[in-house]
């Protein structure tokens, strides 16, 4: 996390209301950038939920994470309330709000921070007294959403946006990776076949298999990283591999914390994946990408970095950005072929 340089030292405090999910997380840091391009000596707090904290400590823009102290969804009136109160003496200078909901604004409220900026969303009049109006041909992307209110309304900005760039922990490697047993000398593909938002942004396992089995037989290993909800997922498609490849791939999904996947993530030679949390976080790492877009789309969240190819498939139902097919065929996934995946695979890899 980025040193404090103390209350005297800074032109103003900025509390950042932080999103839920973690690739929305992600694409956060670019708004914390930002922030300080445009006024070095900044110093941002970021309140979100308590599993974000992790993540958040790996952003040297971030003096300090703080802890939401109800769930997703929750009003927890009081609970918010009793913690704006023990923020009034950061006497922060502003607020900035990226989720869209009345109840992300409620502690900025009660702590009494003058500014308050963000988007209208749930009518939130009222309660943000710096209300824009979301203009979405003007920002098509959901990173250009968040960097858009670092900047007064109607300015914008004449530089590319910087990327998302999360800091790794190298010295603890060795010891992470003596603790999974893994090595072994191969290069590493890293797959993430899980997808939080639900099974309609999720790849078939049998082709993750197939990916997977490829590299394997062309001399790598792989790693399948994921939460504890993955572990199905994940679990099938190990299930799914030959005898002699299963030896090369290790189920790891459910058994790192956030910032050890960060960290083994780091060390990965290619990533494929869903559009997903652990997407995001491989783009801000820089590793060679591939991503299998389904009922979402690349043109509202698309992995931030360079060397990165998104695939997907025009289907007449989509993009629907919903959690489950409505229609039950999930057509946008089944009919992407792990071909063209591993296509793509050798485009980011070579050289």
């Amino acid at each position: 996390m980025g040193a404090s340089k103390g209350k005297g030292a800074c032109s103003r405090r900025v509390l950042v209301v932080g999103p839920s999910w973690v690739g929305d997380m992600v694409m956060a840091q670019t708004l914390f950038k930002v922030l300080r391009q445009r006024e070095p000596r900044v110093e941002i707090d970021v309140l979100a939920p308590a599993w974000s904290r992790p993540l958040i400590e790996r952003m040297p823009e971030v003096r300090r994470a703080i802890d939401m102290p109800v769930g997703h969804g929750v009003l927890g009136l009081a609970a918010r309330f009793v913690l704006a109160r023990r923020l009034v003496g950061e006497r922060y200078g502003q607020a900035i709000l990226l989720p869209n909901s009345f109840k992300s604004a409620l502690v900025p409220v009660f702590a009494g921070i003058p500014l308050r900026t963000g988007w209208r969303g749930e009518m939130r009049y009222g309660l943000l007294n710096d209300l824009r109006l979301l203009d979405k041909k003007r920002y098509p992307l959901m990173v250009e959403r968040f960097a858009a209110l670092a900047y007064p309304p109607g300015e914008n900005w004449s530089e590319p946006l910087p990327r998302p760039k999360l800091r790794v922990d190298g010295a603890g490697l060795p010891v992470l990776l003596a603790r999974l047993e893994l090595g072994d000398g191969r290069p590493v593909l890293v797959i993430c076949p899980g997808a939080e938002f639900g099974p309609a942004k999720r790849w078939p396992e049998e082709y993750f298999a197939r990916v997977a089995e490829d590299r394997i037989a062309g001399g790598w290993q792989v790693w399948l990283l994921g939460s504890e909800r993955d572990r199905p997922v994940t679990g099938a498609l190990h299930g799914g591999l030959s005898s002699e490849a299963r030896v090369y791939c290790h189920d790891l999904a459910g058994r790192t914390r956030l910032e050890e996947a960060i960290d083994l993530m780091s060390t990965a030679a290619a990533v494929v994946s869903n559009d997903s949390g652990l997407m995001h976080i491989a783009a801000a790492l820089g590793r060679p990408l591939v991503v299998v877009y389904g009922s979402s789309s690349p043109a509202f969240t698309p992995p931030l970095a360079e060397r990165v190819r998104t695939l997907s498939i025009p289907v007449d139902c989509g993009p629907c950005f919903k959690r489950d097919c409505p229609l039950s065929h999930t057509r946008c996934l089944s009919e992407l072929p792990p071909e063209r995946v591993l296509s793509a695979l050798d485009e980011v890899t070579r050289g």
